[in-house]
Parts: structure tokens; C-alpha cells; sequence
């Protein structure tokens, strides 16, 4: 496989992995292990979270592409595509704990952007947290935001239906 082939792999899957982050967020973290992800929604003074266990999950991802991609484990049935989808997934994992757990909740360092991008990621997800318990809610990405002021209007029109319960600190 030539180096080109390899980086276009690796790129794809770490664009592919924030549409897999969308869907996993909105249907299983806010579905059905919603107990996991509902500590992150809520205030503690605890260093980990139950959700830091989706984590895991991800790594277990990761780690079976490379398994799969690699002969020493699967012999000549090795794929040798799925080592560079792992690295992607490791990649998108690596993104992901810096834009969201550091950026984002300022798990590893303190810098509150003024402006430009990160400044709207912040704010999407500020917004995505401004939701009271798993039902309704915006913004389900990690690291491709889009524009606050339209998320505010969605998060309006889901209280007004009855859809979601928003707190009264969001501005919604």
C-alpha cells in the first residue's frame, strides 16, 4: 500500500469518526447508556467520569483495526487497510480528548478562547449541556461545530414543544 493511499485512510476514518461520535452520542450515550454518559451531564467534583468509559470503548476499536490489519495476528488473512482505520480512530481519540475534555471542559488546561473557531466549539457544546437530563438537546459532534445562534434557536423551539427541558442559565 503505497504511503498516499495510507494517509488518505487515515484521514477518512478521522472524518468518519466524528459522523460515528454524532450518532453513538445521540443514540447510545443519550438512549441506552445514557447511565455512563448522565455523570458528564451533571456536577461533580470527581476526577474521572463514568463516561470516560466510552474511552474504552473507542481504544477496543482501535485496537481491533490494528489487530485486524496486522500478520502477526491474522496471519494471510491480515487486511492491511484496518492498521491505518485504527490509527485514524487513535487520531480521532487523541483529537477528541484535547478539543472536548481539554478545550471544551478544561480537564487538562485552562484557555477560554476569545474568538474564531474553538471559540465555537466551546459554545456548541456549552449549549449541548444546557439541556436538563438525556431528552432533546443540540450538538452532538465533538469537533466539527456548527453555528451557535441556530442551536439556540433549535434548543428554543425544543422547549417550546415540550421536547427537551432547558436550563434557564442558556439563554434558549
Amino acid at each position: 500500500m503505497s504511503v498516499i493511499a495510507a494517509v488518505l485512510i487515515v484521514f477518512a476514518t478521522i472524518v468518519a469518526m466524528e459522523g460515528v461520535a454524532w450518532a453513538s452520542h445521540k443514540y447510545v450515550m443519550h438512549g441506552f447508556a445514557w447511565a455512563w454518559h448522565r455523570d458528564h451531564h451533571e456536577p461533580h467534583g470527581n476526577v474521572l467520569e463514568k463516561n470516560d468509559l466510552f474511552a474504552l470503548v473507542g481504544a477496543g476499536m482501535s485496537i481491533a483495526m490494528f489487530a485486524l490489519g496486522s500478520p502477526w495476528i491474522m496471519g494471510e488473512g491480515a487486511w492491511p487497510p484496518a492498521t491505518w482505520i485504527g490509527l485514524g480512530i487513535l487520531a480521532y481519540g487523541a483529537i477528541y480528548t484535547l478539543v472536548h475534555d481539554g478545550l471544551v471542559h478544561q480537564r487538562y488546561f485552562r484557555w477560554v478562547p476569545r474568538s474564531g473557531y474553538a471559540r465555537r466549539l466551546v459554545q456548541a457544546h456549552k449549549l449541548h449541556h444546557a439541556t436538563v437530563g438525556k431528552e432533546g438537546g443540540v450538538s452532538f459532534g465533538f469537533v466539527f461545530a456548527r453555528d451557535p445562534a441556530r442551536l439556540k434557536a433549535e434548543l428554543k423551539a425544543q422547549r417550546e414543544a415540550g421536547i427537551a427541558v432547558v436550563r434557564d442559565s442558556a439563554g434558549a
